[in-house]
């Protein structure tokens, strides 16, 4: 999944316009970004933890000639999957159903628009089941 991907999938889940997820996403990386390069880590409780580690220096090789190379010390990103993600992605547990609070107005219409159909439906008729025999084939 790329950036517009997950963007579109966000949008669509949380019914927000793609600009407005774009944006906070923007908002996010830039955030993490910058905590990192300030040496501090970011938690995701349950997800996982950014951070910026320390790499020494050490010596390499230069593939095509084989000779000895001096790679410098650097400081580099390092994610760290937390329990509840390891357990999802190792189909140990499922992922709980997402839970997204709808703005007030939005609710609102959604409530007296959901009470209409369920008194139309109180007032039907149950419909009954028919089963179905399977057919034998001979062979």
């Amino acid at each position: 999944m790329n950036r517009a991907e997950l963007v579109e999938s966000v949008a669509k889940i949380t019914d927000q316009p793609k600009s407005e997820v774009s944006r906070t996403l923007s908002a996010l990386i830039h955030t993490v970004t910058s905590v990192l390069s300030k040496g501090d880590k970011v938690t995701l409780v349950g997800f996982g933890t950014f951070e910026r580690r320390q790499r020494k220096a050490r010596t390499g090789r230069n593939p095509r000639t084989l000779d000895p190379l001096k790679i410098p010390a650097a400081k580099v990103p390092a994610f760290r999957a937390g329990k509840e993600l390891k357990d999802i992605v190792n189909g140990r547990a499922k992922q709980a159903g997402l839970s997204i609070a709808k703005p007030k107005a939005a609710a609102k219409t959604d409530k007296k628009a959901a009470a209409k159909p369920a008194a139309k439906k109180a007032a039907a008729k149950p419909v009954a089941k028919k089963t179905a025999k399977k057919a034998t084939k001979k062979r």
